[in-house]
């Protein structure tokens, strides 16, 4: 039947019931969920929604996106049922009493990428079995290979008094064939779960690990006030980071270009690098590990 999701045996569509089952209260840690067969984006879905005072907890996920997006405006395609797309809505300024949480200072923001590619590293490595690395920010890299990404984007508040919202969207590659691949701008070759050999490839117990994992670290990091050094998210991130300890190239948003030796990610999530200036902070850019 043209158009079924059941013309490629291989990619089974995902079970909305048993989504919300595993993953929505009182039995999971998001508050709601959404199966869209498809849709643009995931991250502009959420962020609509964030705009129209949708709480914080909502989990988006799509079976194809024909509009998905990374960092700097850039396409995240993938066939239908060949991936994990998905983004969530957080409100990390807002306090949560019942939780014990206040509000997270702004600057502690630009942590949530980077938790998220922390998820992303125990999903994979928990059930694809496969020794799965962080590029700075949040790429995640098989062998040197760009498997999936994350992009997080900040919707301002209703008004000049109100936090802004924070939307994480992950993209994960599980069982694109080589042809199907995308092209990375950077240079950075991709590949999926199933090319790298991954233990397993099904996509409902990856979603419900990675979000799972999503939620686990979040809890930690608002128990303990966005401190990454104390909540061991920032060890977490080093240990699975393939990028400090490497001399690299770093292309940075306004065009400039800086070379040096990745040293550390500092405790508001900045990659330090150290070259013929000194040491630099930086808080985005585009990393090119050199050999």
């Amino acid at each position: 039947m043209p158009g079924s999701p059941y013309t490629d045996l291989d990619r089974p569509p995902l079970s909305a019931a048993r989504l919300q089952r595993a993953l929505v209260a009182p039995n999971g840690p998001w508050r709601r969920l959404e199966l869209r067969a498809e849709t643009g984006s995931t991250n502009a879905d959420v962020a609509e929604a964030a705009r129209a005072g949708e709480p914080e907890g909502l989990v988006v996920v799509a079976e194809r996106q024909t509009a998905g997006r990374g960092r700097r405006g850039r396409v995240w395609q993938s066939p239908p049922r060949a991936g994990i797309a998905t983004s969530v809505l957080l409100r990390p300024g807002e306090a949560v009493a019942e939780r014990g949480w206040s509000p997270v200072p702004p600057q502690g923001y630009g942590w949530l990428p980077l938790l998220a590619g922390v998820a992303l590293v125990e999903a994979v490595a928990l059930l694809a079995e496969l020794d799965a690395r962080l590029k700075w920010p949040n790429d995640l890299l098989l062998d040197s290979a760009k498997c999936a990404g994350v992009l997080a984007e900040a919707v301002p508040g209703a008004g000049p008094d109100q936090p802004p919202a924070i939307v994480v969207g992950i993209g994960l590659n599980v069982t694109l064939r080589a042809d199907e691949l995308p092209e990375n701008p950077t240079g950075l070759p991709a590949t999926s779960l199933q090319l790298a050999g991954a233990a397993a490839t099904d996509r409902d117990p990856l979603l419900r690990a990675l979000l799972r994992s999503l939620a686990d670290w979040y809890e930690r990091w608002r128990d303990a006030g966005g401190d990454a050094v104390a909540s061991g998210l920032r060890d977490a991130y080093l240990a699975g980071c393939a990028t400090v300890g490497r001399e690299v190239r770093v292309l940075l948003p306004d065009g400039r270009e800086v070379r040096g030796t990745a040293t550390g990610v500092d405790p508001d999530g900045q990659l330090l690098v150290t070259g013929p200036e000194g040491e630099l902070r930086l808080a985005a850019g585009d990393v090119l590990h050199l050999r």
